[in-house]
């Protein structure tokens, strides 16, 4: 069994938040969007998370402006050559995606300025505007947008973002049902996808895997039965670890079912986390067992995390079971 510990970094007022995103650059963590009451974006605030272990510090680094990307829940993030983009989210007095033509926001770490890059060409196509849909980048030259919740209904595109050039690509559907509360992670040239709430039910099962190459998915099944594989989920997060020299795709909590009041309550929430290898292709949960319950995070969906130093995983806020949102941070070190 693969075994990593959870380090309890702060908690605080600030971080009280769900629906919000998390970015790492440089091990430090950024915060941007959420909200503390249902249907209520709190700020268009950046929060600035210095992850060092006991050596935690959480600062306001810069105060919305005009300049800045309005306030809005259940957008995406990714990180790409130091900087972080943004695109899209709900927000507003009816909560609707918010729509900016194809933009995304870039906030440079370096001066906390964000710009807002708009396509090149507005002839082209681009992404309509949704929220609860996820992002990552290849590392190298693009980020990835994938399904979400537009105006109705639910998505299974998938596009790619090229900043140098400000350019849109709409690549191949990802398999169905479409989806929100995905997670996407990339690693080693591949697009990895899973998990997801189709309207019905949390999706599980299966690991979907687009190769940017050939523009073709493929799929891996699995036992989502939480002894062979991850039981299904939503509103979790995928990421790429190297542990031990091994690299993994590791999956943590998330909502396994959705509460009747939808949006406005909570559901089943998990704490588990488990980890894929990659080479193998096989999972196993991730023993993360501490003297007591107050040495680990509690359950929970609707937060976001990000890896730090390629072997450790920093987790913000969140909804919890009792439909209350969450100020803590923690880091998960492999």
């Amino acid at each position: 069994m693969i075994a990593a510990s959870w380090t309890s970094l702060l908690a605080s007022g600030e971080l009280q938040r769900s629906s919000h995103v998390l970015s790492v650059v440089r091990g430090t963590g950024y915060i941007f969007g959420g909200e503390l009451l249902p249907r209520q974006p709190r700020d268009n605030h950046v929060y600035r998370l210095h992850s060092k272990y006991h050596a935690a510090q959480l600062v306001l680094e810069t105060k919305g402006t005009s300049a800045s990307p309005s306030p809005r829940v259940g957008t995406a993030s990714a990180t790409l050559n130091g900087k972080v983009y943004l695109f899209s989210g709900r927000g507003g007095e009816a909560m609707a995606p918010v729509e900016e033509h194809g933009a995304v926001w870039m906030l440079d770490p370096s001066n906390m300025k964000w710009t807002s890059l708009l396509p090149s060409d507005s002839s082209k196509p681009f992404p309509p505007a949704r929220s609860y849909h996820c992002s990552t980048s290849n590392n190298r030259d693009r980020i990835f947008v994938h399904a979400g919740c537009p105006e109705s209904g639910r998505l299974a595109d998938l596009w790619s973002f090229e900043p140098s050039g400000c350019t849109w690509t709409r690549l191949a559907n990802a398999p169905g049902p479409a989806r929100g509360g995905a997670s996407i992670a990339f690693y080693g040239g591949l697009l990895y996808r899973m998990n997801g709430f189709d309207g019905k039910v949390e999706q599980g099962g299966s690991l979907d895997i687009f190769d940017p190459e050939s523009n073709t998915w493929s799929t891996k099944y699995y036992a989502a039965d939480n002894i062979s594989g991850p039981a299904p989920r939503s509103v979790a997060a995928t990421l790429p670890v190297v542990a031990s020299g091994k690299p993994l795709l590791v999956t943590l909590f998330g909502e396994s079912d959705p509460s009747s009041l939808g949006h406005q309550g909570a559901g089943k929430m998990l704490g588990d986390v488990w980890a894929y290898d990659i080479a193998s292709g096989a999972w196993s949960e991730v023993d993360t067992k501490a003297p007591s319950t107050s040495c680990r995070p509690s359950p929970r969906g609707w937060f976001d995390a990000d890896v730090v130093d390629q072997s450790a995983i920093l987790v913000s806020g969140g909804l919890g079971e009792e439909n209350n949102r969450l100020n803590d941070a923690w880091l998960l070190q492999f």
